[in-house]
């Protein structure tokens, strides 16, 4: 109870804050502005997406294609970028997490409307609670984030998913907006969502999100071993969930802007296990809780100079039950508590329009208190400090980075590992080798790495202190081109990348002779080729076809010993083909999606054999959706039928997928 008080005082606090926030702007904001009138004109024209044009690989979904094509789970969405491996452990619940270009997901920032998340504990950011309601773009960038004035955290890292929401828009006359959406579908699933937002003056919003999600995740499912194939239905699969959240934006009178976000999130889920034969359900029980507060202010420093600034506090706390005899009490219990302090400020200089130099600072301190005895209780500080220069022509871009890594840990009891220093450079590349032709060609090559988590160094008798950072080394060459002058398309975009990453003192669990150990082990090398596809197409007036296609190819191997057994053979839960379509019907009456995701075989083991074999899959969805105007609300209504072929594939081993469901959402805008 005190640590729900206290979780709940500083929600209070920073709510405060917000609202004296929006005082003060409500008060500037109250400036007497000269207006004339003109006549209106209408200007259309397609600008060069920096998809295309920038000298790193992006891609970008929009979260209204998202929501046509029925993709409600933001990693559903995250599986149509093209090299990109979401694990997923099955329902509505099941973890997931995101890896690009086998990297893992240690290698892969997750951005939250510009500032970058944190899990010091495990190191990966779960996707399974965010949704596509309120999104407004999800953008994956291969290599640090596109923005100069990022925080040091984006330029530290391998790849950069940046989840943006949607910005508060208001209609003639109107000053807020409140949107409901109930979404109900198979297995229990019941979503209620709501959305306000509201102007407090001309440059001054604030929103408010909620949601609620349950689901007792009972699906069928069927699993072969050899000759014998057994059917049964997912247990101690079910989830109930909260989340809410607060935001402020502003932009004042001298074009400086604030934007404040807080938000929590709860829930309460069984954790199914794997299906092994003939053995007892799963009795596995997970409860956490996430408190989060942010903010970013940007402002001019006369004409040449940028400040950007970012804090966040984040608390998180889970707890983690087991009953089983094999326990001395038929219990285990595990209650883990993580804090985190975060700053960083970035300024930009822009002496010439070609030129620009950013020099960024992070700071964060972590914390990690865990409910035993001689509990180690970590604390790690660390300093990220990025120099970036960017030079800009017609023709040519590039982008050269920096970045120094400094961290130290103390421990309540036992040993801690030593200071770790390093320095990670970059250079990216984007050159337009014609004046008049969308057609980029562009380079890149990076160093990164990764710290051990605590988990890593200080988990029961799995734990080693001695770990060192695994590091990456990411070289990649490209293709890109558009167009908006072909008589089919209205346009055309394709990109293609071959790309080479090492992965140096990789962390693995290896086996004892009792129990299972962190480890720095070998080298891996990684080969792979990756395409995107987009087009749009106009079929009748006021209709449009919009098509997008991912693609990957890619030889992920262990050459660390060539005396192994599992020397050259391809790393466990990565395939050799991956892709996704995504086709949308957009009309005046009525919009159709269909989307596709596709894998080929892959291993649950390094050594490539037919006992760890586990099948590729396609699985294909489906949305009908129709939007309609009642007066001045707005009532949308969509059927979603999802994995139409009724495939029970598993994406992790013995750990089998729903079939074919249906889900059905109606949201109604006042």
């Amino acid at each position: 109870m005190a640590r729900i008080l206290t979780v709940m005082r500083e929600y209070i606090i920073i709510v405060l804050m917000g609202i004296s926030a929006a005082a003060v702007a409500h008060t500037y904001g109250d400036t007497i502005v000269h207006q004339r009138s003109v006549d209106e004109v209408e200007v259309t024209a397609r600008r060069v997406s920096r998809d295309i044009s920038g000298p790193q690989s992006v891609q970008t979904l929009d979260g209204d294609d998202m929501r046509r094509s029925g993709t409600f789970r933001l990693a559903d969405a995250v599986r149509r970028f093209a090299g990109v491996s979401v694990q997923d452990y099955g329902g509505q619940g099941g973890l997931k997490t995101v890896s690009v270009r086998s990297l893992g997901a240690h290698h892969t920032a997750v951005s939250y409307n510009g500032v970058v998340m944190s899990n010091t504990q495990a190191g990966q950011i779960d996707l399974s609670r965010y949704t596509t309601d309120n999104i407004n773009r999800v953008t994956l960038t291969t290599g640090s984030g596109d923005d100069i004035m990022q925080s040091a955290r984006h330029t530290a890292s391998g790849a950069v998913l940046d989840i943006v929401t949607a910005v508060p828009a208001f209609d003639d006359g109107k000053r807020d907006n409140l949107r409901m959406r109930l979404r109900t579908g198979s297995w229990g699933l019941l979503s209620p969502t709501l959305n306000y937002c509201r102007q407090l003056g001309g440059n001054t919003t604030i929103a408010l999100d909620g949601s609620y999600m349950r689901s007792d995740g009972i699906y069928p499912y069927s699993l072969s071993n050899g000759r014998e194939t057994i059917t049964g239905r997912r247990s101690n699969s079910d989830i109930s969930s909260w989340q809410g959240e607060a935001s402020l934006r502003t932009v004042f009178n001298d074009s400086s802007s604030l934007a404040v976000r807080t938000g929590m999130f709860s829930s309460r889920r069984g954790l199914p296990g794997a299906v092994i034969f003939y053995d007892n359900p799963s009795r596995e029980r997970l409860a956490d809780e996430d408190f989060f507060a942010q903010t970013i202010f940007s402002r001019r420093l006369g004409r040449t100079l940028r400040l950007a600034t970012r804090a966040r506090y984040s608390h998180t706390w889970n707890r983690y039950t087991d009953r089983d005899v094999k326990y001395t009490d038929g219990l285990k219990r595990e209650v883990n508590r993580q804090d985190e302090y975060y700053a960083s400020a970035t300024i930009g200089w822009f002496p010439i329009a070609r030129l620009s130099l950013a020099l960024a600072q992070d700071v964060a301190l972590n914390t990690l208190n865990m409910l035993a005895s001689a509990a180690p209780d970590p604390r790690r500080l660390t300093s990220l400090t990025a120099l970036t220069l960017r030079y800009k022509t017609s023709r040519l871009e590039s982008v050269a980075a920096l970045t120094g890594t400094f961290a130290s840990e103390h421990v309540h009891s036992g040993r801690r590992p030593d200071p770790r220093r390093r320095l990670s450079p970059s250079l990216s590349v984007a050159w337009r080798p014609l004046d008049r032709e969308p057609l980029y060609l562009r380079a890149m090559v990076r160093h990164t790495f990764r710290m051990p988590t605590f988990n890593d160094l200080y988990y029961d008798r799995i734990g080693t202190i001695d770990l060192r950072p695994e590091r990456a080394r990411e070289y990649s060459i490209g293709v890109a081109w558009t167009s908006s002058r072909l008589p089919l398309f209205d346009y055309l975009s394709i990109a293609v990348d071959a790309y080479h990453n090492e992965v140096h003192d990789k962390i693995v669990a290896t086996p004892t002779l009792y129990v299972w150990k962190m480890a720095n082990y070998g080298r891996v090398r990684i080969d792979g080729l990756s395409a995107t596809f987009a087009a749009s197409v106009s079929v009748a007036r006021g209709a449009d076809l919009r098509i997008q296609g991912s693609y990957m190819l890619q030889r992920s191997v262990d050459v660390t010993d060539s005396r192994q057994p599992g020397y050259k053979h391809q790393l466990p839960y990565t395939p050799r083909h991956t892709g996704s379509a995504a086709v949308t019907l957009h009309t005046p009456w009525v919009d159709l999606g269909y989307t596709l995701t596709g894998c080929a075989k892959r291993y649950s083991m390094i050594q490539s054999t037919h006992e760890y074999l586990i099948p590729g899959y396609c699985d294909q969805s489906v949305a009908l959706s129709r939007a309609l105007r009642l007066g001045r609300h707005t009532l949308d209504m969509q059927l979603v039928v999802r994995n139409i072929a009724g495939e029970h594939y598993e994406i992790i081993k013995y750990y089998p997928m729903p079939g074919r469901s249906l889900e059905f959402s109606a949201a109604i805008g006042i």
